[in-house]
């Protein structure tokens, strides 16, 4: 009985998070979360602009909420907006970017290469997209693109996951994007030799320059002579 739940609950918010999406398709989306909470379902939207998410006064935020409650018999949803840092290094968004590029009718090849060599340049620790489907003719075939170190077994806790379906005139065509960000210790890492490359030299004196001890060092010098002769 437990399990059906489970398996009822999982699949609601399936449908729930595409619901969304489809809500907000002018604005562009990463990853979407519900937390289950005492006082209700958390939803947290991840995007570039809160701000088109919310809407004026709330307006928008408040027709969505009113729409899961009738739709899907979510007790209490709160919808909450986060701000993508980098929009880069978001799966999400880039698979939908590139989607978007492939229904205009740019060349997948292009648009791949591209939108690699962007995460790369962002930052990412490795990269892989899977564009999937009627690429260039009648015939689907699947075509991969990929930089970096992508784990591909184990837990793959790592790497992070976008999908995303373009709909051009052949049929439809999925895009996978898994992108592997760098670990925070070979970023302090990267940080301290930049500071340290960056960091100018100490300016020398003119006595080190021209090799002059200084004065204080030849007077301890003369004391300590004077102090061995009165012992001897």
């Amino acid at each position: 009985m437990k399990e059906k739940l489970f398996i009822s609950d999982s699949r609601r918010y399936v449908q729930v998070k595409e619901f969304l999406k489809n809500e907000f398709t002018n604005t562009k989306c990463g990853n979407i979360e519900i937390q289950e909470t005492p006082l209700g379902i958390r939803i947290v939207v991840h995007t570039t602009a809160p701000g088109m998410i919310i809407g004026t006064k709330g307006e928008k935020i408040k027709g969505v909420t009113r729409k899961l409650k009738e739709r899907f018999d979510l007790k209490n949803p709160q919808i909450d907006t986060k701000k993508i840092k980098n929009p880069d290094l978001d799966p999400n968004i880039i698979a939908k970017n590139i989607a978007m590029c492939i229904e205009r009718g740019l060349n997948y090849k292009k648009v791949g290469n591209y939108y690699l060599s962007k995460v790369m340049n962002a930052g990412a620790r490795g990269c892989e997209i899977v564009i999937a489907g009627k690429i260039s003719g009648e015939k689907a075939r699947k075509e991969r693109f990929a930089a970096g170190f992508v784990e591909k077994s184990g837990t793959r806790d790592s790497v992070k996951k976008g999908f995303f379906v373009a709909n051009p005139k052949l049929g439809n065509i999925g895009i996978k994007v898994f992108i592997v960000l760098k670990e925070p210790e070979e970023e302090k890492l990267k940080e301290k030799t930049d500071e340290e490359a960056d960091k100018p030299e100490e300016p020398k004196t003119e006595k080190e320059k021209t090799g002059e001890v200084p004065e204080k060092e030849t007077e301890k010098s003369k004391d300590d002579e004077k102090a061995k002769e009165t012992k001897n």
